[in-house]
């Protein structure tokens, strides 16, 4: 599907892996010149060839680290014709209130939300400049859909959807759109790792890791493709009416929840 977006700039952060990855891929397969960032030069290198022996688009890398405010100051100078924002970096970790401590829980936000809320800062001015751009922010169902499990996660994460409603409610104003997505179970890397060691335990095989995924909707979880592809749709003109608004992709776990 040809989503118009040809030519446009996009910038990912997280994108040497998962779902940022995914999200860079399916919009240079649309035709878009990517900058990816993360953390980790060779992933980023890897994910750079991908992307280039698919199709004819620039790609450009930087690896830093975007709880440093600085590097999110570094990145918007260098990158101010970015069109399309995919805020995607950071991972927070499971436990309950008194398992994770202050230190860890700071250093996580650093990341992810202050990361998100900090890129939002410094390119929206420049997108609003020029009256258009759309910035996406890849977020988490358990924001939604809370667990005492995943204290800082969830917290987190309600703490971003209403930052997007916040900013993409007001940001037609200013010719733009702010959304976000709220991705349920995805197979990638991490979560493979998580479910090899859950297999090992429970099942006393890590290779079984698939089982434990059954009793998800469908019978498995997300692929990190079927996000990208939402993100693509979001950051195209046929969702041009589309701000300030949460698209929730979890296999319908959240609906389920509510309707219990």
């Amino acid at each position: 599907m040809d989503l118009g977006l040809r030519g446009r700039k996009a910038l990912i952060t997280g994108a040497s892996r998962g779902i940022g990855r995914a999200c860079a891929e399916v919009l240079a397969a649309e035709g878009c010149d990517v900058v990816l960032v993360s953390r980790t030069q060779a992933d980023l290198d890897a994910a750079k060839a991908a992307i280039q022996g698919h199709g004819n688009v620039a790609v450009r890398t930087y690896a830093m680290d975007l709880s440093d405010s600085r590097n999110v100051d570094r990145l918007c100078a260098e990158c101010g014709d970015t069109e399309i924002l995919v805020n995607n970096a950071g991972a927070i970790p499971r436990g309950n209130v008194v398992d994770i401590d202050e230190a860890r829980w700071r250093e996580a936000w650093d990341l992810k939300v202050f990361g998100y809320i900090n890129m939002t800062r410094r390119f929206y001015p420049m997108m609003a400049a020029r009256r258009t751009g759309v910035i996406i922010n890849i977020i988490g169902a358990a924001g939604e859909s809370v667990q005492a499990g995943y204290a800082a996660g969830s917290s987190g994460n309600a703490s971003l959807m209403a930052f997007t409603r916040a900013v993409g409610g007001t940001a037609p104003h200013d010719g733009l759109r702010v959304v976000g997505i709220n991705p349920g179970p995805v197979e990638t890397d991490r979560m493979v790792t998580r479910l090899r060691r859950e297999a090992q335990a429970q099942l006393g095989d890590p290779e079984r890791w698939r089982e434990l995924t059954r009793g998800m909707a469908f019978g498995r979880a997300a692929t990190a493709a079927e996000i990208g592809n939402m993100a693509a749709f979001l950051a195209s003109d046929l969702s041009g009416y589309t701000t300030g608004t949460i698209v929730t992709i979890d296999g319908g776990t959240s609906s389920r929840r509510s309707a219990l």
